[in-house]
């Protein structure tokens, strides 16, 4: 069998913060032989992300650009950085712009990878350019990726989605490091934070718009009108982070509210809840949530979640936001949540779901191999 050659991938994404996309993007960087693949990233943040030290320890780079819609910025990057034989967009519709620039640079393999149902700009000027970029999308892209159904018709158009079984990706998740529970560090981590003897609520995201933590802090001040055991921990940091903060001291309940930041041990965390809550306006997945299912623990989610987020073993419970907090709060105060403890059982869920970390891998080396002249059963071998 011929040797593979080293494959040189660039994401384009808006920075590699902790966020779904990012971490997903780091668990396939993590377990890929990196002596054959190489990942870079495009991030248009000036400010040190989450993830740019572990890139670089990994042998990757992290290009910084400034200008979100210059074609030429990121053609530069391509010819300076490159050769590469895959660029990989992530960047919602300006997927467009980093595959025009990768198309006029030479680039073979032209991702547009969905990740989202939703933006919350929908003024005039934002549909023609969605529409534009759509067009933009399709003309200069080799492959379409979503992350769901929805996802996929978000950013593709509803004439796409005759295509999206050939486009589906499952948000691939290092699930086996939440199976067990941390026993020690949950004790401590608990009696850190003053959760001994309290029913924990929990919620890890960042604290934007779409992910809702004006509705938990609503929904928080009906459950303790009625039951005071509870508290609400929330994992994260974002640009309403001070508001929200802001409204848990004016509601008087931010005594019964936590919160911790950003975490590198999300499975002490996730291990330290009774119950998980997300009550987003919108999301393209929620990977978090499938981490919350390896650990376990009972969701309750809004419409908006995606159903493929749903390992189906009975721990994901939709509730329509349109109900309100009280009927938000009743359910999670009155419901019977029971913690999935038959670790079979969620292996099986994933694996039937189809987000295996080594399948995801496969998969995804699967996509890229055109670059290398191997059949996909040699490629993947190879680099696994």
């Amino acid at each position: 069998m011929r040797k593979a050659k080293h494959l040189k991938v660039l994401h384009v994404v808006g920075a590699m913060n902790r966020a779904g996309t990012e971490t997903m993007l780091m668990n396939i960087y993590r377990n890929i032989d990196r002596k054959k693949i190489q990942f870079d990233f495009i991030s248009y943040s000036q400010n040190e992300a989450h993830y740019d030290q572990e890139i670089e320890s990994l042998g990757g780079r992290v290009i910084r650009l400034t200008k979100t819609q210059s074609v030429k910025e990121i053609y530069n990057a391509i010819k300076k950085y490159g050769p590469y034989d895959v660029v990989h967009s992530h960047t919602l519709f300006h997927c467009g712009i980093a595959n025009l620039a990768a198309q006029l640079a030479g680039v073979k393999i032209r991702i547009a990878h969905a990740h989202t149902t939703l933006d919350t700009n929908e003024s005039f000027i934002r549909t023609i350019y969605k529409s534009l970029m759509r067009k933009l999308i399709h003309f200069t892209s080799t492959k379409l990726l979503a992350c769901s159904k929805g996802a996929a018709q978000y950013l593709f158009g509803d004439k796409d989605l005759v295509k999206i079984k050939d486009s589906y990706f499952p948000n691939v998740v290092d699930y086996t490091k939440f199976l067990k529970k941390p026993i020690n560090e949950v004790v401590e981590f608990k009696r850190k934070e003053d959760l001994e003897n309290k029913i924990v609520i929990g919620h890890i995201g960042r604290f934007m718009d779409a992910k809702n933590h004006s509705f938990l802090i609503e929904t928080m001040k009906c459950i303790l009108k009625k039951d005071n055991r509870f508290t609400l921990l929330l994992v994260g940091d974002g640009e309403l982070r001070e508001s929200i903060e802001d409204e848990a001291k004016k509601s008087g309940i931010d005594s019964h509210i936590r919160f911790v930041g950003i975490r590198d041990d999300i499975p002490t965390l996730l291990h330290s809840m009774d119950l998980f809550v997300f009550p987003s306006l919108y999301e393209g997945l929620g990977l978090v949530l499938l981490e919350a299912q390896a650990c376990g623990i009972p969701c309750i989610v809004s419409e908006a979640i995606q159903p493929e987020a749903d390992l189906k073993i009975g721990l994901m419970t939709q509730l329509m936001l349109n109900k309100g907090p009280e009927v938000w709060a009743d359910t999670i105060r009155t419901g019977f949540y029971k913690k999935e403890e038959n670790i079979k059982n969620i292996l099986n869920g994933f694996e039937k779901e189809g987000y295996s970390l080594s399948k995801g891998i496969s998969n995804l080396m699967a996509i890229y191999q055109f670059s290398t002249g191997e059949s996909n059963e040699e490629y993947i071998s190879s680099i696994l």
